[in-house]
This record gives C-alpha cells, structure tokens and sequence, in this order.
C-alpha cells in the first residue's frame, strides 16, 4: 500500500486538505510553472507523504521556499488534495466493471449524472465522444450487487438509460499513478 496524505508542515493540520484555502482566496489563473514546480507535481505525485526537507533535497531549493511553492501551487487548486491509495485486493475480492451507457434522450442527462455521482459503487465516470455517451467504472461486492444497481438504473424511465455493455476487468495491466511529467508541464514557462 502506498500512502500520499501530504508533506508534514509543522504547525500545519490543514495541509491534507486545502480545500480551506479556497474560500480565503480568490480564483485566479493557474500559476505559471517553471522546471523546479513540475518537479515537485512529480515528486508529491510519487510520494505524498514526502517530508518538506526530503522534497527540498528533491528539488534542489531549501525547505522553506519548497513549502512556499508546495502551499503556491496548492493555493491555485493545482494541487487538489492528498489520499491515500487502498490496495483493496488486500482486504477483499471485489469484481470491477466497466459500463458503456448509452441514453435514450439527452435531456435527461442532469438527473443521471445526479444519480451516477449518488452511487458509492461508482468509482469512476466519463462523459465520452463515440457510439455511447458514458463510461463507467463499478466496483461492487460481487456480480449480484452490479446487477441490482445496474438494473435500477435501467428500470427507472425518468433516467432514460436505453443501454448498458458492461466489460468485467480480469486483471489490472497498468493502475494510474500520477500523470506524466510531460503534462506537468503544460504551461510551464521553463525557468
């Protein structure tokens, strides 16, 4: 299992989650990145556990201008939050489906984005281009419990769900990690 709760900050028990920061700050645009802060998005992607001092010897800066870019970046909402990573496997066998949905009228899409985000089983979803408008992932107990949620999505009209594929996963090839440096660096500015 690996855990990325945050860099520890003395004095600091907000920093696991600065949604706080937030509603202190205005919006602004995101901060222009320069190489030292794609290095710390890759470093805290790695590792969001790391210490301040380990992450400064990462980055090559001290500790304190290293918490001040950290607190930058997660002040701009580039940096969302830290979690840890379950690896459920360890403590049960759950089945993973994934769901092609496709519905029959679009108008009716509001109500079931509201009812796909009220459902604890649904881990993931994406509005998509193609053939069929959602995809899904599931995770659920076993492939009684999918069928019940899937049904009642499918039974209930006022949704307008004409159809589900469902795709049940085997096995995990390769699970995200964190997002390439090479992204990190979308509007950096190279310094």
């Amino acid at each position: 299992m690996r855990g990325t709760m945050g860099p520890r900050f003395r004095g600091d028990d907000n920093h696991r989650n600065p949604s706080w920061l937030k509603t202190t700050m205005a919006a602004k645009r995101p901060p222009a990145l320069d190489r030292i802060d794609v290095k710390i998005l890759a470093a805290l992607q790695r590792d969001g556990r790391s210490t301040i001092q380990k992450l400064a010897q990462t980055v090559a800066l001290s500790p304190r201008a290293s918490l001040e870019r950290v607190r930058r970046l997660e002040a701009s909402g580039v940096i969302a939050g830290y979690q840890a990573v379950v690896e459920l496997a360890k403590l049960t066998r759950p089945v993973n489906v994934f769901a092609e949905i496709i519905l029959e009228k679009h108008a009716n899409r509001g109500r079931f984005e509201k009812r796909l985000a009220a459902i604890d089983e649904v881990v993931e979803c994406w509005e998509v281009s193609g053939t069929v408008d959602y995809l899904a992932r599931f995770v659920c107990a076993d492939l009684a419990a999918y069928e019940e949620l899937t049904s009642a999505l499918i039974d209930d009209e006022t949704l307008g769900v004409a159809r589900m594929v469902s795709h049940v996963a085997l096995r995990p090839i390769r699970r995200f990690t964190g997002y390439p440096e090479s992204l990190l660096r979308g509007n950096s500015t190279g310094r």
